[in-house]
């Protein structure tokens, strides 16, 4: 799932992209309404969670925009400092799905974005399964032919994007994107965390699901129906 985080403060900003990653989230950052509003326009997400106080254009207006304008339906979390019941039904009145009031838990955000992103898509659970592996990204939950398989942080993230992807070859630039954005590790971490994560879903089993495509990425999908 890919996330937008719209938040100019720096702090709350990072704690929420930190803890948001660990649960397995993709996801984006603006510092500002402008550049938030052109991110949420322009890209496809699941889910926006907007502050309302920006620098550039408040969240509300952020909000107004995305729905009357652009006609984007993407769900919506708002967070503010405001906990008046005129702020609240302003928010929901300008097409906000949900409310968070700061200060919150991070555990409560990520509760709320389980919750707003199951009524947005009428689905009480999601599970990515290619083959006899799956994922349920609601616990992190990873099996391969029953067997429960331990992924850290990054890579579950990996996993979660060739899933999501799968069959297709995903291109190396585009992983690396996903996982550190414009923070590129300075070594290839990306080959380091490929071949952790084919050493737990691939080498205890009889068949690979892991496949490199030389020279352009990595596709996730059985022997029998690759790619390339």
């Amino acid at each position: 799932m890919r996330i937008l985080v719209i938040e100019d403060n720096r702090d709350i900003l990072a704690n929420i992209l930190d803890y948001l990653q660990i649960k397995g989230f993709v996801v984006d950052c603006a510092q500002d309404g402008v550049s938030g509003l052109h991110l949420a326009v322009s890209q496809d997400y699941d889910l926006i969670v907007l502050d309302l106080m920006l620098p550039g254009i408040e969240g509300y207006e952020v909000c107004r925009r995305l729905r009357q304008d652009a006609g984007k339906t993407v769900p919506i979390i708002m967070l503010t400092a405001r906990d008046g019941l005129d702020d609240r039904i302003k928010g929901l009145n300008v097409g906000a799905d949900d409310y968070l009031v700061k200060p919150f838990a991070l555990s409560e955000l990520v509760a709320r974005i389980q919750a707003v992103l199951r009524r947005s898509q009428g689905n009480p659970s999601r599970k990515l399964q290619v083959a006899d592996l799956e994922y349920d990204l609601d616990t992190l939950a990873v099996s391969r032919a029953g067997k429960p398989l331990k992924l850290n942080p990054v890579g579950l993230r990996l996993l979660q994007a060739l899933m999501q992807r799968s069959p297709a070859v995903v291109r190396r630039e585009t992983l690396e994107e996903l996982l550190w954005g414009d923070n590129l590790p300075s070594s290839d971490s990306l080959r380091s965390h490929v071949h952790q994560l084919r050493q737990v879903i691939d080498k205890p089993f009889d068949s690979n699901l892991l496949h490199t495509v030389h020279g352009i990425g990595f596709q996730l999908v059985a022997d029998d129906d690759e790619l390339a």
